[in-house]
């Protein structure tokens, strides 16, 4: 019978092995454990607690024992410390009070053992087996239950490490998920492992068409503005070092008849000890935005150089000939000179305002000082003055003088009427008529500017309200910086309000709302 016997406990801590190798789910592999090492032991019950670097002790696995006595397990793990020394110091105490208590509670009927699970000289849990007799474990008993323990010890290591790889694996899906960039994480082929969501968007396509492709198929340049492509960069030797990055920017093609993207990728080799080659990390950044600023950088260099270059000249010119000492001028010439002067001086210095009110305004600092505002005076009072300095155009007044009065700031209401009446006799020929209609609405009212001019072509629509925006026609027949209708959208909205274009059969018709 013995050698049977011992035949029986060697299969049994075989089969525990093979577990070991294919099962990492630890729940299974503690309760398989736990019931070989009860029968191998000739036990009743037996339990597996393991310790926590955060949240202390805990039974993991029990078998045959009811919930009652568990409990009073945990209390007594509970003064076990999280540290390796002071644990081995402080089971065995544990045990012989667990022992006391298993025959306390069988009155002497029942004996345990209990032995820890170490790990590279680390504690990481014990296990105890309880007997239906009273008796004394003998060593050959201690030595087998010691196998199952270095078994459990064995599989808890596994079965963390197997938990911690998936918790890293979890936490990088959820970075390459979360970010903003596009990721893609190459073979040393080529072959596109992985690809997140903010890529599968750029480009257009299903992450699940992208993944598995080359990426020769799916990174081709309509045109490339800095550094070189992958495949060039390789057969010039990248990478020569680890941490040597490899970027390129230019316009990515796209599928389905797509524009080009611009965007800018930074390729990051990943290499073994031995400086093999693993994966390539390509970083995906969409780079429109920095394109539409280094534009609008531009755009606005150009308007503002040409907006200074003539009132500065032309003031130039005028003080220049009035110095002159071999010329004497009349009163007349001196006065018109001066009038020149001082109004381009009033343009540069609108100019100047009007660069300081958009930065304000980005900025979100411009404060709004509201009272109650009669639109219909208002109005009133701007086409008078208007009638005044430009007599070529004749304005009317559409609102009626019981129109609903509005909170907000008188000035600047101003300034977006005066900015929409100016453009309105800036684009519309001399003789014409420019009106301005009153919408009421239950929540609101709207003022429409409207002029009999050329109107604002299809193409240009969905910028007038840009910064610095000025269309063709209006940069070769008028002066302006292209911002007046890019503050006044600002100061509607600050109010609440939106302003839009209004479809005309006949010249501009501008329009803008605001809160009653």
């Amino acid at each position: 019978m013995l050698p049977d016997f011992r035949i029986y406990q060697r299969d049994s801590l075989l089969e525990i092995t093979r577990a070991l190798t294919q099962e990492l789910d630890l729940d299974k592999l503690l309760a398989q454990i736990l019931r070989f090492a009860v029968e191998m032991l000739a036990g009743q019950a037996g339990l597996i607690a393991l310790r926590d670097d955060t949240r202390g002790w805990a039974v993991a696995a029990a078998h045959g024992i009811p919930a009652a006595f568990l409990r009073h397990v945990e209390s007594l793990l509970e003064d076990v410390p999280l540290h390796d020394d002071a644990a081995r110091h402080e089971l065995p105490e544990v045990y012989r009070r667990l022992e006391a208590l298993t025959r306390a509670a069988s009155l002497g009927l029942l004996s345990s053992v209990g032995l820890p699970l170490v790990f590279h000289e680390q504690v990481i849990g014990v296990i105890f087996i309880f007997r239906s007799y009273a008796g004394v474990f003998s060593p050959n008993d201690r030595l087998l239950l010691q196998s199952f323990a270095d078994q459990a010890a064995i599989a808890v290591r596994n079965a963390q490490l197997y938990q911690q790889v998936r918790r890293e694996k979890r936490r990088l899906d959820a970075l390459l998920d979360a970010v903003a960039d596009g990721m893609l994480i190459l073979t040393a082929d080529h072959t596109i492992e992985r690809c997140n969501p903010a890529f599968a968007r750029m480009y257009g396509q299903p992450r699940e068409a992208i993944r598995g492709r080359r990426h020769e198929e799916i990174i081709r340049w309509a045109k490339i503005e800095q550094g070189l492509p992958l495949e060039t960069a390789e057969a010039g030797g990248w990478p020569l070092t680890p941490r040597a990055t490899l970027y390129v920017q230019g316009d990515l093609l796209r599928p389905n008849d797509q524009p080009p993207l611009p965007i800018g990728i930074t390729y990051a080799p990943l290499t073994a000890q031995d400086g093999t080659l693993l994966n390539i990390i390509a970083t995906v950044r969409d780079i429109t935005h920095f394109r539409e600023a280094d534009e609008l950088k531009s755009t606005f260099i150009s308007i503002i150089s040409h907006e200074l270059k003539t009132p500065i000249a032309l003031i130039k010119g005028y003080v220049s000939t009035l110095r002159r000492e071999d010329a004497r001028w009349d009163e007349r010439i001196v006065q018109e000179s001066l009038a020149v002067i001082e109004e381009e001086t009033d343009r540069l210095a609108q100019l100047v305002e009007s660069l300081l009110e958009a930065s304000r305004l980005q900025a979100g600092a411009v404060e709004l000082h509201k009272a109650e505002v009669s639109l219909y005076h208002l109005v009133q009072r701007l086409i008078r003055r208007m009638a005044v300095s430009d007599p070529r155009h004749t304005y009317h007044n559409r609102l009626p003088p019981d129109f609903p009065p509005v909170e907000a700031d008188e000035q600047r209401l101003e300034q977006v009427l005066s900015n929409l009446l100016s453009n309105a006799a800036k684009y519309s020929p001399e003789g014409t008529n420019i009106w301005v209609d009153g919408i009421v609405r239950a929540d609101r009212v709207a003022i429409c500017v409207q002029d009999e001019g050329p109107g604002i072509a299809p193409e240009d629509l969905p910028h007038v309200f840009d910064r610095f925006y000025r269309a063709r026609e209006a940069v070769r027949h008028t002066k302006g910086a292209g911002l007046g209708l890019y503050l006044a959208r600002a100061i509607v909205e600050a109010h609440g309000g939106r302003m839009w274009i209004d479809p005309a059969e006949r010249g501009a018709r501008v329009c803008f709302s605001l809160p009653r």
